[in-house]
Order: structure tokens, then sequence, then C-alpha cells
């Protein structure tokens, strides 16, 4: 597995709002909206692309293309679905599946509650799109997922990381075709499963308590 960390003064200023308990919902969506799309730029510098012939204004030319399969995105619900939009801003050719997993905060697993997505993924990049890398047991049920149904090039985008859940991805998932992509990798994780310093819940943070 590899990590990247996204070192960019953009990312770290964002990043910085996000963390601040004052941000209000409205601002948290759109500042999470905004820094999504800069790790989605630095995640996908290895989309898979074909060669194309075209014709500009000029001369005829040669460029690339995305290649079929078109890659697939999948927000982890419910706080995954405040990353979609800036994933798919920079990918709007993509086809989008969802899988439902929430964390049992006594046991700290994650359980499946509702997947959507193509039953063969074989040839496919996805990119998994979920806020916090914690424990890392949710990340690691939904890649092993998508894995099962044949995924070969799985990306992780997540605005932070934990040290302990890191660690639990690379054993876990030792020799899978995993990258994870993140604005930072925190200190630790608290005795409540939360990442230090962290930002809180993130889906409490972009869509209130309800429910």
């Amino acid at each position: 597995m590899r990590i990247h960390v996204v070192d960019h003064p953009l990312v770290a200023h964002k990043l910085t709002t996000l963390r601040d308990k004052r941000t209000d919902s409205p601002t948290f969506r759109r500042l999470a909206d905004e820094l999504v799309t800069l790790l989605a730029y630095e995640a996908t510098r290895d989309v898979r692309t074909e060669q194309v012939d075209i014709e500009s204004p000029v001369t005829a030319t040669t460029g690339v293309k995305l290649s079929h399969p078109r890659p697939l995105v999948v927000p982890i619900l419910r706080a995954g679905l405040g990353m979609l939009d800036g994933m798919v801003r920079l990918l709007p050719t993509a086809e989008v599946g969802f899988l439902g997993m929430i964390r049992n905060e006594e046991t700290l697993k994650a359980e499946t509650y509702a997947t959507r997505m193509p039953d063969d993924l074989s040839g496919r990049q996805v990119y998994v799109l979920d806020p916090m890398l914690a424990t890392g047991g949710t990340l690691v049920a939904a890649i092993n997922e998508l894995i099962r149904r044949g995924a070969d090039d799985v990306t992780a985008i997540c605005l932070l990381a934990a040290p302990e859940g890191v660690e639990v991805m690379e054993r876990e998932l030792a020799g899978a075709p995993v990258t994870v992509v993140t604005a930072s990798v925190d200190e630790r994780l608290n005795e409540d499963g939360y990442i230090v310093p962290g930002l809180g819940d993130a889906g409490d943070r972009m869509y209130g308590t309800a429910g």
C-alpha cells in the first residue's frame, strides 16, 4: 500500500479552517468540496488514458483521453457524499457507485447497510471517498469488497488519516493495489476512536446531527 500526503499551502489553509470548531456546516461543506478537488488532482496522476488523434484549429495532433472502462468513484455514505462533487468536478465522465457503511461505536468495526455498485469491477480503477481514515476498519472493509468484485487499482481519498488507521490498512491490505491520498496524517486516535487533533465527526460537521 502506498500513502501520499499532499503537501501544498492551499491544502493546509483549507484544512486549518475545517479543523476550526467555529466553522459552520455550509462553510465546512464548501471547503471540504474544494479540498477534495485538490486531493483528487494528486490522486488521478496515474489515471489510465489512451492515445487519440484530433484536429486542432491549426493542425492535426495527438492527445489522450480517459481509457475504458471509465473510472468508478465510490463515496462511503454518509460523509463521503460531501466529497463527491469535488471529485466528479475533476472526473465528470466517471461512473459513481455508492457504499453505505457505518462504524459501530462500541466495537469500532464497520458494518455495511447498502451497496450500489457493478458486480464486476474487473479492469476498473476505483476512487473511494471517505473523509476520515481513523481506525481503518471502514476503508479496509470497503476496499476488500471492491477487490472481491475485481478492482485492480484502488485509491482512497481522505481528508485526514490517523497513524493507527494507516498501520491497519498496511497490515490488512498488504500486497493489494491500494493508494491512500490525504491532506494530513495526524498525531493519533483518542480513546473514542477519533483522530487527534482531527476535525471532529465529518458527517456531523457537514450535515448536522439529525438521525
